[in-house]
């Protein structure tokens, strides 16, 4: 039995869950500012009493990776590999895109994008099919008329995040279909964080950063690993 502690701050939702064997044991999250920085770990604390386990008990700690918010991919960074670094727990980096994607269930020979919003008419987005392998790679893409229709020509295409409202006012195609309520949560991890822990693919805590995309380029401290963001 796997015990994960899994850390979502891509997004304006802070949230955290604890999943047993990639199931959803207890959900925590708070969409409010500020509490990133202010209530994330009042919030781990919340979902370990949920979910009746304690930190020692942990087996793994994953946290989304980005794309997403510079400020809270770093703060929950941050977070999660202060805690696997304290607690002796591997660290697992989820990618956000493909956990949002999980959350779709889809039939052969459909496709999913999941989107984020990256400001004015740009999107975060990846394809994905239906076993939630990557079709076309993480990507910053600017929206127009044309976007996607490679992908919608022959498949019907699953459009899901924060950015749904946005391609769908560009996108007009009778294949493509606009999932606008379902937001991104520490509770669409379980699945890939339980799947890469039972891979052993562990993230290197001295390592590892956020991937902020573009825009913000890595700072890396070989003094200080739990600083290196």
């Amino acid at each position: 039995m796997a015990i994960i502690l899994s850390i979502e701050t891509s997004t304006p939702v802070c949230s955290v869950a604890v999943h047993v064997d990639g199931d959803l044991e207890s959900l925590s999250e708070l969409n409010e500012t500020g509490a990133h920085a202010e209530r994330l770990m009042l919030l781990i604390e919340e979902v370990l009493e949920k979910g009746r386990a304690a930190f020692h008990e942990l087996d793994a700690i994953a946290v989304s990776e980005g794309p997403g918010s510079y400020t809270g991919l770093r703060i929950g960074v941050s977070t999660a590999k202060g805690l696997a670094f304290g607690l002796g727990k591997p660290l697992i980096g989820v990618n956000t895109l493909q956990a949002l994607a999980s959350a779709v269930a889809l039939e052969e020979g459909e496709l999913v994008v999941p989107v984020l919003d990256a400001r004015r008419m740009e999107v975060y987005r990846e394809v994905f099919d239906s076993r939630l392998t990557s079709i076309a790679a993480l990507d910053a893409e600017v929206l127009s008329e044309k976007s996607f229709e490679n992908f919608l020509e022959n498949h019907r295409v699953y459009f899901v995040g924060d950015a749904v409202e946005k391609v769908s006012s560009v996108v007009k195609n009778e294949k493509a279909k606009f999932i606008s309520d379902l937001s991104f949560s520490a509770k669409h991890m379980g699945r890939i964080a339980f799947e890469k822990y039972e891979k052993k693919q562990f993230a290197d805590i001295a390592y590892f950063v956020p991937n902020y995309l573009k825009e913000f380029k890595a700072l890396h401290s070989k003094k200080n690993p739990l600083l290196t963001l």
